[in-house]
């Protein structure tokens, strides 16, 4: 039987959760990936245009499809980011994979049950439902792209840029609640992006800035030492930038 701490990857696909895999297998049991398909992108835009109005969010739909463009154009420099920092892009092996809907969907909870994890790593996923992460006594814990609670919600990284407050541009791993990104804060750190960095590569840093911490919390759980504390700062939720107010903060500040 292994003597390494057993963890669940609870997730949705993408480079991040690649990259988490494979910064955490060698030092953790990993016995099972639970891939959430990507929530519906109508439903979204549906709930962003009642809660934020309709010309937000057609300004968010414009920007978020120019970042797929500056992603792709960003391709060199996140290779280069992923080998100085040693993470990897590969592919999760398909037999640890376990693929869903949603994350909150009662098979999850069971499955959860007869895994009986130490922990559960979050990564990208919807919102947990209260009855999910009381399935079972392991802490529930997540890799945030921003410093908690002054960035909650998306992109984190940009917004304490585009802000001007280095101070709190960087990654936060906490213990999950219902709330967006309002649980107990574990570990932070900062970033330093570069000249060549941009929107596309900023959570690439807070990746490879992440990675370490979320090693640190599951050493926590490991030695039965795990204790969180309250963020410092106001609290807010961030929203996708509107491609009018991306390219404003670029022009006048240099915020890529």
């Amino acid at each position: 039987m292994s003597l390494k701490t057993r963890i669940v990857l609870l997730a949705g696909d993408g480079l991040s959760t690649r990259g988490m895999y494979h910064g955490l297998k060698d030092e953790f049991d990993i016995v099972a990936v639970v891939l959430e398909q990507k929530p519906s992108a109508l439903k979204m835009l549906r709930y962003r245009a009642r809660t934020l109005g309709i010309l937000q969010t057609l300004g968010q739909l414009g920007f978020i499809i120019y970042s797929r463009l500056l992603g792709r154009a960003s391709h060199a420099r996140i290779e280069q980011l992923l080998q100085k920092h040693e993470l990897s892009d590969a592919p999760i092996p398909e037999q640890v994979i376990t693929h869903i809907a949603s994350a909150n969907e009662r098979g999850v909870a069971k499955r959860l049950q007869k895994l009986s994890p130490h922990a559960v790593v979050v990564n990208g996923t919807r919102i947990l439902s209260k009855k999910l992460l009381a399935s079972v006594e392991a802490p529930f814990i997540n890799t945030h792209m921003g410093i908690t609670p002054t960035y909650r919600g998306v992109h984190g990284g940009y917004w304490a840029l585009a802000s001007d407050d280095l101070a709190h541009c960087g990654v936060t791993v906490h213990l999950v609640d219902p709330g967006v990104d309002t649980g107990g804060v574990l570990y932070q750190a900062l970033i330093k992006p570069e000249m060549e960095d941009n929107f596309a590569t900023y959570p690439v840093l807070q990746l490879a800035e992440g990675v370490p911490l979320m090693r640190a919390a599951l050493r926590d759980v490991a030695a039965g030492r795990l204790t969180s504390r309250a963020g410092e700062g106001p609290s807010r939720q961030w929203y996708h930038p509107t491609l009018f107010g991306y390219w404003t903060t670029r022009l006048k500040r240099g915020v890529k």
